[in-house]
């Protein structure tokens, strides 16, 4: 990503980028929110890919069984109409009658069936396996109910049901299978998507027999591009020359220059999403043997000045974060948790006692705001570690990483907007693809939390992991990330700290 330019030759410097990219088709006029992100999902289907840019697709696209209001945290129902506890291994749902697909298909029971025993299937190949993982099995029970089966006691069920479980169509995903999907998906969404285009983007236009009663409300902009547009001074370009009408991820410095622009309104908000740095801590490349010692990575901790880069580079509300999860999910907790201020001579020392009095080379891994991951890399070399930068889209950063090629990784997560601590630890540390550390003690307490029906025992075993998890630096958080919007003000948006854009709830003024 190129540092911004700042002052009237860089707006000027990003018009004319802009006059070169074409007619403009994004507005009120057009009755077209165009939206642009830095970077493309490989895959539009919600259970193949990870990437922020496709949750927002999906919710946009697909219904949840139960809708979760962002500002009050209540839920409330969605495609389910009610759902009560068997037990603690069994939770019964009544699917709502009169939802139709985006091709006229009705929305039953067996879709959710079928989908819920889809994505608990290993030949699925879903990518976040900790989001479904807790299902066994599902069945029909009646004419209109759903029993599904959990694997173990999950208190969060109702969270995740409300999150990144949306419902697929049977008889057209079996018809068109992933492939197909994934180049027409089809859902029972408020948008449903009418073209997708690799590298480039995805259109979607407004779902005119989106059922009513929806908790989502019913859409209001007759048509949504999201476009895919790398580089920022491009994205900043394109919204001054109402190429587009939306941008986010604008840096600290764009912000503040976008401020005084007319006809843009600028809205900053903290997100759950963490950014943080990930060791190799099994040492499985020759890069990464450094990291097998616990005092390695407690040495890169101590040699990053957290405070200067939350106030420097990221701002917009960004807290430190000491704990591998975002402090205000059920279950993140900071208490007790050791600290790693910033102390390089603490870092050399560590260093030295490791064997590494010179400090040694390596490599990092990052796929967004190379800015962040350019100032670690400094501050790494500041106490010998010569950290070269290897810089890469995500799909193939995240397989680089699952493959164990990877010593440092600076990795950001979302959550996926759940709520709950294990939506973040599950990934990272129970011995999925994404755990790099292993740590069976990690392990046996995190599997103790998530399925715990005490609410008090679950706190006190989330606390003791992530105490662990800090202890041996598997993870060093760094800090939350502020989202900052940049929009027409012909646009009327409202921005949740879920990280959740929902232009479906937007309107033209």
């Amino acid at each position: 990503m190129k540092r911004f330019r700042s002052g009237l030759a860089g707006f000027l410097a990003a018009i004319a980028v802009a006059g070169t990219s074409g007619a403009a088709v994004a507005g009120k006029s057009n009755d077209t929110l165009v939206y642009a992100s830095d970077s493309e999902p490989e895959n539009v289907s919600p259970y193949h890919n990870n990437l922020r840019e496709g949750v927002i697709i999906a919710r946009h696209v697909f219904d949840n069984l139960i809708y979760r209001d962002p500002k009050t945290g209540k839920y409330a129902p969605q495609l389910a109409t009610n759902w009560k506890w068997v037990d603690t291994t069994t939770l019964d749902l009544t699917i709502r009658s009169g939802v139709t697909f985006h091709n006229g298909d009705p929305l039953t029971a067996d879709d959710v069936v079928f989908t819920l025993n889809y994505v608990v299937n290993p030949d699925s190949k879903v990518i976040t396996k900790q989001n479904v993982n807790w299902i066994k099995s599902a069945e029909k029970i009646g004419n209109d109910g759903v029993r599904i089966h959990l694997a173990g006691p999950f208190p969060a069920a109702i969270e995740y049901l409300a999150g990144p479980i949306p419902i697929y169509p049977e008889k057209y995903f079996k018809k068109v299978g992933l492939d197909g999907f994934a180049k027409a998906p089809i859902g029972s969404g408020p948008y449903k998507v009418t073209a997708v285009t690799p590298g480039k983007g995805v259109t979607m236009e407004k779902n005119t027999n989106y059922w009513k009663g929806s908790p989502l409300g019913q859409p209001s902009i007759g048509k949504l591009v999201f476009r895919v547009i790398p580089d920022a001074e491009t994205r900043l370009a394109e919204l001054m020359t109402g190429g587009v009408d939306w941008i986010w991820r604008v840096s600290k410095d764009q912000a503040t220059q976008l401020k005084s622009a007319p006809n843009i309104t600028v809205l900053s908000a903290e997100t759950m999403r963490v950014g943080f740095l990930q060791f190799n801590a099994v040492g499985s490349s020759p890069a990464a043997v450094p990291f097998k010692d616990v005092r390695v990575r407690q040495a890169v901790a101590y040699a990053i000045d957290r405070k200067s880069m939350r106030d420097n580079l990221v701002g917009g509300g960004a807290r430190i974060m000491n704990s591998a999860c975002f402090i205000d999910q059920f279950g993140c907790t900071d208490d007790g948790v050791p600290r790693y201020d910033y102390n390089p001579a603490k870092a050399k020392e560590l260093l030295k006692e490791a064997g590494y009095p010179n400090g040694f080379k390596t490599e990092l891994y990052a796929y967004r705001e190379r800015e962040y991951a350019e100032a670690v890399i400094g501050y790494l070399r500041a106490v010998g570690i010569d950290a070269h930068l290897n810089y890469l889209k995500y799909a193939a950063m995240r397989d680089a990483h699952r493959a164990g090629k990877t010593p440092i990784t600076f990795q950001t997560w979302g959550s996926f907007s759940v709520a709950d601590a294990s939506a973040f630890t599950g990934v990272w540390f129970k011995g999925d693809a994404d755990d790099s550390s292993h740590d069976a003690e990690v392990q046996k307490l995190l599997k103790n939390a998530d399925t715990s029906v005490d609410t008090e025992e679950r706190l006190k075993t989330y606390q003791q992991a992530l105490k662990m998890i800090a202890e041996k630096a598997y993870l060093f958080p760094l800090f939350s990330y502020p989202a900052n919007y940049a929009f027409t003000n012909d646009l009327a948006f409202t921005g949740e700290s879920d990280e959740l854009p929902r232009f479906y709830a937007a309107h033209w003024k």
